[in-house]
């Protein structure tokens, strides 16, 4: 697979889970995120607040995704925003302590998809500047 064609991939990936992630927490609010118990009101109103943001993030990623070639500059800024989110979990880990697995992993996911996603950034642009 060509790194123009893992770069669309990714980023439709992206799109469709920030989408379906966030509309999850939109209308699940604290009962989306695993290991956590009622938090009470503000936190829940605030958790649906992000899971919002997080469904626009994702539409970002759809529409990085469907432009051709898909810009350099949209993939780098949105994966600043998702190895942001990363560091902010490992934050998190060393002020809070240890949360429940699912977290690592998703940290874990996060950590190892960022620098992958940086390396690919231009991958499109690229080839298409070497077809012209």
């Amino acid at each position: 697979m060509t790194r123009a064609k893992t770069l669309r991939g990714l980023a439709l990936a992206m799109g469709y889970a920030c989408v379906a992630i966030g509309l999850l927490h939109v209308l699940l609010g604290n009962a989306a995120i695993p290991g956590a118990a009622s938090a009470g009101p503000t936190v829940d109103s605030l958790g649906r607040f992000f899971g919002a943001i997080f469904a626009g993030y994702g539409l970002a990623w759809l529409w990085a995704a469907r432009r051709s070639p898909i810009p350099a500059a949209a993939v780098r800024g949105l994966t600043a925003v998702f190895l942001l989110g990363a560091l902010g979990r490992l934050l998190s880990l060393a002020v809070e302590g240890r949360p429940q697995w699912f977290q690592l992993a998703l940290a874990a996911l996060e950590l190892a998809l960022s620098p992958l996603l940086f390396w690919l950034a231009d991958a499109e642009e690229r080839d298409e500047g070497e077809t012209v």
